[in-house]
């Protein structure tokens, strides 16, 4: 199993960047993942650190589709293989109901429709060829300049079957988030595997970002689960995919002990949070990335770098 790391901080200044990505140049870290940005634009960050020299491979997981047209989408994924000269993996997801009303106007009728139409034509014009859809949400017309880049793979943010199983049948990959490695191992590598024999493809990789910390003096364990996760526990489509778990919660600082206990926020010595990622490998995970957003939230983005370091030094 890899490991990666997600930029646990927004970076308003790109220097902020530097020292995270250094990780991936430094230590075992495979790539250098972001979330959707609402400040620095993820894709010129990762260019802005190939500029100064700091080129490595690059994860979005996962970027907004009411943000960007597939177009738009394909040329910022290839243009970062080209910036960097390292493998992207673009993965993409419709965003909350109320997020996809907010910048559309209206919420998609079926998000798995618009997320099909969405990531086939995305994953068709990174791969040269000349897009012809006439699809319901994004009809599209096009090809891109043809030019060799590194390689570009495009993903599909899954948090339930259904859409599990469409990463499976369409994407390059599948990414997770917020998902205890139980269920990932009964309900959705096995849905993803079986929309990959459906479309009659090699079983599709699965990527988990997995938020954790380390346990140190003066530190406390829910503070932390519920400072990487308190935003997300309000949101309903985040609480539905907690139930369908077996974790039911209300968005409270007491539900961050449900996450301790699912396994679902490894936290401890650094053998200790070693241990835990290990069942999202045997859960069928291929690639975990570390997400300490809430120590660089409550400690700063030295005491989240430090996490990460010895993290990855133990793996």
């Amino acid at each position: 199993m890899r490991h990666s790391i997600v930029l646990p901080i927004t970076a308003v200044r790109p220097e902020q960047a530097v020292p995270f990505a250094n990780l991936v140049r430094w230590t075992r870290a495979a790539r250098f993942w972001q979330g959707q940005s609402q400040v620095i634009d993820n894709h010129q960050l990762v260019s802005w650190l190939a500029g100064i020299g700091i080129r490595v491979p690059s994860g979005f997981g996962v970027n907004l589709t009411p943000l960007r047209s597939p177009y738009h989408a394909a040329m910022e994924a290839r243009s970062t293989a080209l910036t960097t000269g390292q493998q992207v993996l673009a993965a993409y997801g419709p965003g909350a109901v109320d997020y996809q009303r907010g910048i559309l106007g209206r919420p998609y009728r079926s998000p798995l429709t618009a997320v099909r139409e969405y990531v086939t034509t995305v994953r068709a014009l990174v791969n040269g060829e000349f897009v012809e859809s006439e699809g319901a949400y994004y009809p599209t017309t096009a090809r891109m300049v043809p030019i060799r880049s590194a390689d570009v793979r495009i993903g599909l943010g899954v948090l339930r079957p259904r859409m599990a199983e469409l990463a499976g049948e369409i994407a390059d990959d599948a990414v997770a988030w917020l998902c205890p490695p139980d269920h990932l191992r009964d309900v959705l590598v096995p849905a993803v595997r079986k929309g990959s024999a459906a479309a009659g493809r090699e079983p599709v990789p699965v990527t988990a970002i997995v938020p954790c910390a380390l346990a140190r003096d003066g530190r406390d364990a829910e503070e932390l689960a519920f400072a990487t996760c308190g935003m997300h526990l309000q949101a309903p489509h985040y609480q539905d995919t907690l139930r369908q778990a077996g974790i039911r919660v209300t968005g409270e600082r007491s539900d961050a002990r449900k996450l301790i206990d699912a396994g679902l926020f490894p936290y401890g010595t650094a053998k200790d949070v070693r241990d835990a990622l290990r069942r999202f490998a045997d859960a069928g995970v291929e690639e975990v990335v570390l997400n300490v957003v809430g120590v660089a939230a409550t400690l700063g983005a030295r005491a989240a770098a430090q996490d990460l370091e010895d993290i990855l030094t133990e793996v």
